[in-house]
């Protein structure tokens, strides 16, 4: 990690302006702070007294660390952790559960209380669950071999030809279908370790994931791979990773609450910084 730490990088800097996409009128959204704060202050979790918090195994690199999310290390397991004790809850009434990242925003129940799996706010995923607040903004980034053709690609357009892969589920390989707008159709993989192992082995020119794990992925899992570079969806809109809720779960005024403080307070870019570290110049590739 002492190598990552010199390497991984902040995608964007956070925004002001709300990512929350729900179908909530005026009177909902501007609900008396009165009434937030008592519900606040008697949570009603899924289960009493306890917070529990979902994410996928195996849990990645630099958002976990050591595929272990109760440890605090790792960006997301810290910033559970610091929402979590801003909310009220004790180390020990944290619990965690295993949720596959591919069924955490389907419609239906829930049998957590917030899920946090690098998981992008959209308007589709909207309709089923509820988000927190963005907790960090975040840009695409194709990784490719170092002796690839494309591995010094200066726009969106050189990849035209290119065989590219993506996880299931993810922004990730929206973002190949919708902004890369490949000739060829991205190949699916089930998990990121599968995506891995197609490019080492040749069955894809490059893959798309967000840009701390490229980091990670070219620092420590595939040497010989290089970022060729970033860039944000054709929308324009920075892309932000949120809690996730059950839909209507008014928990999530709470976790909102607790991210605001813990931005205001400089909380959540001292976690970035010490996971995610210092700025590294990552090649915009042009549209």
């Amino acid at each position: 990690m002492a190598v990552v730490a010199t390497l991984l990088a902040a995608a964007c800097a956070p925004t002001e302006e709300s990512t929350r996409l729900e179908s909530s009128g005026p009177e909902e959204q501007t609900a008396g702070t009165t009434e937030s704060t008592d519900a606040c202050e008697d949570p009603q979790t899924f289960k009493p007294g306890v917070l529990t918090i979902a994410t996928d195994s195996p849990a990645y690199e630099p958002w976990f660390s050591n595929d272990d999310p109760t440890n605090g290390k790792g960006f997301e397991s810290a910033v559970a952790d610091a929402v979590a004790e801003e909310m009220g809850f004790t180390a020990d009434q944290v619990e965690w559960t295993t949720v596959p990242f591919n069924t955490s925003y389907q419609p239906g129940s829930k049998k957590f209380d917030f899920d946090i799996n690098q998981i992008s706010i959209n308007a589709k995923r909207a309709q089923a669950v509820t988000f927190s607040e963005g907790y960090y903004s975040a840009a695409q980034a194709i990784i490719t071999l170092k002796d690839s053709e494309y591995a010094d690609a200066t726009s969106l357009s050189d990849f035209k030809d290119a065989q590219l892969g993506a996880q299931v589920g993810t922004t990730s390989l929206d973002a190949i279908s919708d902004t890369l707008q490949p000739s060829t159709q991205p190949q699916v993989f089930d998990d990121t370790n599968i995506a891995k192992n197609a490019l080492q082995n040749g069955q894809v020119d490059g893959i798309v994931a967000d840009l701390p794990t490229a980091f990670y992925i070219t620092a420590v899992e595939i040497p010989q791979g290089t970022i060729a570079g970033q860039f944000q969806p054709k929308t324009g809109e920075t892309e932000q990773f949120g809690l996730l809720f059950e839909k209507g779960n008014p928990l999530v005024s709470c976790a909102d609450q607790a991210i605001a403080t813990l931005e205001d307070n400089g909380t959540l870019a001292d976690i970035e910084d010490q996971w995610l570290s210092q700025v590294v110049d990552v090649p915009q590739l042009a549209p």
